[in-house]
């Protein structure tokens, strides 16, 4: 008797084996579920440009990993927003609002720059960093200045300005990539805008073609998304880092997440992405996956030769928003602009 149930022992641990061994591999296999928010400790704090009475917000993001990108059913998809794939990013700061004339004028007016547009690799002073040369004619189009989103600036502009603010501050402020401004948009959502997937109450938080009335508006007038950032979808579009690849996320793993992602410009003017929409959008134009490339007739009404490398005299919707990193990637530690009035 005592043989017969060691040897039913046995078999039903055996059993119990085969039937673990069977589990695991669809246990692994089972799919996850995006987005996936860390907790984090860094909190929103409030920054004054040094030497000014100038004050900006940033607010505290989370890393997580998220789905890039449309799904092919979204309605306004365009080609350029998919395959759909992961990515991951790490936790940073990203301006509460769009950056202000106020701020910009900080960095900018009464100081043109220069005319060679040339500078030490590593500016110890802030002044040392170029400025844009004076604008061809009232640099605002007589759409507000004041606490209005700056508009009408170029991708190196951008860029100069971080790389300005950088050196003024001591931190590292720069352009967000496409995967960090998507990350930031969705605000842990996984619909085509963070309130939904229906564009009806688009008009409570976003200035668009519907209710703009043709030009942008103060920031922070609309409500903010839920991790509290105001004017991500619409007033102004805003230049993300990178260069802009109509074919850039078929590149990617479509199971496997990716690290923090950058298509890292190497001198071109043309082209980089905007993301969010603008005062002129269509709502589809302000989804979170949606992409808009800048593009050459951007400064068609440039009369100056060769044409400014500061200025887009024909994008009145175009403006940014800057981020900070906790711990700058290293593929973009020490990078900045390198469009000069020969490139292309």
């Amino acid at each position: 008797m005592q043989r017969v149930l060691q040897h039913l022992v046995g078999i039903i641990a055996m059993v119990l084996i085969l039937a673990t061994s069977f589990l695991r591999p669809a246990q692994a296999d089972k799919a996850v579920t995006y987005p996936l928010v860390e907790k984090h400790s860094h909190t929103s704090y409030t920054e004054t440009i040094p030497g000014t009475k100038v004050k900006f917000e940033m607010i505290a993001v989370p890393g997580g990993t998220y789905m890039q990108g449309s799904p092919a059913t979204e309605k306004g998809r365009n080609a350029d927003e998919g395959p759909q794939h992961p990515v991951t990013v790490k936790g940073f700061w990203i301006g509460k609002c769009e950056v202000t004339w106020d701020e910009f004028d900080a960095y900018w007016r009464g100081r043109p720059g220069q005319k060679e547009d040339k500078e030490p690799e590593n500016p110890k002073d802030a002044d040392a960093v170029t400025r844009p040369t004076p604008a061809y004619a009232d640099e605002t189009f007589g759409l507000g200045r004041e606490g209005n989103p700056l508009i009408c600036i170029s991708w190196h502009t951008c860029m100069q300005y971080c790389r300005w603010l950088s050196v003024k501050t001591g931190k590292t402020y720069r352009l967000p990539t496409e995967a960090e401004w998507e990350w930031a948009a969705r605000a842990g959502t996984n619909t085509a805008y963070f309130f939904g997937e229906d564009p009806k109450d688009l008009g409570e938080y976003a200035w668009y073609s519907e209710n703009s009335e043709d030009t942008p508006h103060p920031v922070g007038k609309k409500k903010p998304n839920p991790w509290g950032i105001h004017d991500i979808y619409g007033n102004v579009a805003e230049f993300c880092l990178d260069l802009y690849d109509k074919d850039y996320y078929s590149k990617f793993s479509l199971d496997k997440p990716t690290l923090q992602p950058v298509n890292k410009p190497a001198g071109q003017r043309w082209s980089h992405p905007t993301r969010g929409g603008g005062w002129d959008s269509p709502a589809a134009g302000c989804r979170s996956a949606a992409r808009r490339p800048s593009t050459k007739d951007w400064i068609n009404l440039d009369p100056q030769r060769p044409q400014s490398i500061w200025w887009l005299t024909s994008a009145e919707f175009v403006g940014f928003r800057i981020m900070r990193p906790i711990e700058e990637q290293e593929n973009l530690k020490g990078f900045r602009s390198l469009v000069t009035r020969e490139s292309k």
